[in-house]
């Protein structure tokens, strides 16, 4: 099997219509676009979603909830995650992305305390729950704002 011998199957093979090439051909004189319109003109587009001038469906279904524009969107890890990190090593935002527990160092980062710590971590620049806060200071770690 060579690049140079792959063929189409047989009969997949169809070649394209040939517009504007007199009245004998069929499609001859307005290419198959009908008499006047939008689109028999060059150029023609329709926006996305536009119904031939009927409401669109996006403006008839009714709208739902509320989004919150003003939402932080706030990364969360648990204490039990901080276990694939080694012990008294500086957790900052940036380690956290290395390790792959967070998308973004630059996004607000939250740690909370679900799951047990045995190893001191010195925690920077990342924001914690009550209980994280007590289980990581019983288990010798520090915690710097």
């Amino acid at each position: 099997m060579s690049l140079h011998r792959l063929t189409p199957a047989p009969g997949s093979g169809k070649k394209p219509k040939r517009l504007g090439r007199g009245s004998g051909s069929g499609k001859g004189g307005t290419s198959g676009r009908g008499e006047k319109g939008q689109m028999s003109r060059s150029g023609a587009r329709r926006k996305l979603g536009f119904e031939g001038g009927q409401m669109p469906i996006h403006r008839r279904l009714p709208k739902r909830g509320f989004k919150n524009i003003w939402r932080d969107d706030v990364q969360v890890v648990n204490l039990k995650d901080l276990a694939k990190l080694p012990a008294g090593m500086d957790v900052e935002p940036e380690t956290l992305k290395q390790a792959g527990l967070v998308a973004s160092a630059r996004k607000p980062i939250k740690l909370l305390g679900s799951g047990d710590i045995t190893r001191p971590y010195k925690l920077r620049s990342i924001a914690l729950s009550e209980s994280a806060r007590e289980k990581i200071v019983a288990a010798g770690g520090e915690v710097v704002e």
